[in-house]
């Protein structure tokens, strides 16, 4: 019997590939010379899409694969994803919605602390004899008793502020709705919220509802005193107005995760002492990766079996 064919856009670690080649013919796009050229050729046959954040998976491309069943995301994003055209095609959506939180909430901590106490800028201070020079060190910015403000307090909003409490930080949220349960300080006004904290935290959805939200008017209401830290999408903020916020001192700092297009990451960021930059890193240890993987494979084996997925976008 013919194995039903899984197009694949990005890779898992080789054993689980290995696994999934006993029920698929994988064709690997991402190694392919001529994408198109093998797209055409097994369009016919292809079942399945294995993808991530960085492959769009459009409507063209849903419809011209007249026997796909299923789209599986190697990410909790899924904005790239036109839903709409999977909808009216009898595709099912897959993604990694709660394997990713505490290692996405460790990224975000990360980028505040180092923006904050300037530590990459200090490992550089270090590496190239600075301290034997000259001796006196960049001062940081302490974290205790500051203010930080979550924008989006879902799963990985919630992991963060829950973070943030550790180091005596007081948190507020702004959402499009007052949370049930939550006591933070709620905002309904992400302008509000940015002028009365010292931190402003992105962890929005992306999409056409966020695109733009922090613009010049919410790096004005930070100040000069606040930082910017967007593990979110690179949408979500207008990165010319960021840009220069950064250069005129209008903030303090960035640290950034997500930018408008990945892999290119403006120059006149990477210029900059006050920005610490991370390349799409988010959720992305082995552990959490593997158990991406391992629910993707539960996830397309279930649906190859003609049962319910676990983790269906809804």
């Amino acid at each position: 019997m013919t194995k039903p064919t899984l197009l694949a856009l990005c890779a898992l670690f080789p054993d689980q590939m290995e696994k999934l080649e006993k029920d698929f013919q994988i064709v690997r796009l991402y190694k392919e010379p001529d994408p198109e050229i093998t797209l055409n050729a097994v369009k016919e046959n292809v079942t399945a899409i294995l993808a991530t954040m960085g492959n769009q998976i459009q409507a063209n491309l849903i419809n011209a694969l007249p026997n796909l069943g299923i789209i599986c995301l190697k990410s909790v994003g899924f904005d790239n994803v036109d839903l709409q055209a999977a909808k009216d095609n009898n595709v099912v959506v897959t993604n990694c919605p709660d394997l990713v939180t505490a290692d996405t909430a460790d990224t975000a901590i990360g980028l505040l602390m180092n923006v904050s106490r300037r530590y990459v800028e200090l490992d550089a201070y270090v590496r190239v004899g600075r301290w034997q020079k000259s001796g006196t060190q960049p001062l940081g910015t302490s974290l205790g008793r500051k203010k930080v403000g979550i924008a989006g307090l879902g799963r990985i909003g919630q992991a963060i502020a829950k973070r943030c409490e550790a180091f005596d930080m007081d948190v507020s949220y702004f959402g499009r709705h007052k949370k049930d349960g939550i006591s933070y300080p709620y905002y309904n006004d992400l302008k509000a919220m940015a002028a009365d904290v010292d931190y402003l935290v992105t962890v929005v959805p992306g999409g056409e509802k966020t695109q733009n939200m922090v613009d010049m008017d919410v790096f004005k209401a930070l100040g000069e005193n606040g930082y910017f830290i967007n593990v979110a999408r690179g949408s979500v903020v207008n990165e010319q107005d960021l840009i220069k916020a950064l250069q005129t001192g209008i903030i303090k700092g960035a640290g950034l995760d997500v930018y408008k297009n990945e892999p290119n990451v403006p120059d006149e960021l990477k210029t900059m002492d006050n920005v610490v930059l991370f390349p799409h890193v988010g959720a992305n240890t082995y552990e959490t990766v593997e158990a991406m993987g391992n629910l993707i494979i539960e996830n397309l084996l279930a649906h190859k079996a003609g049962k319910p997925v676990k983790t269906p976008v809804q």
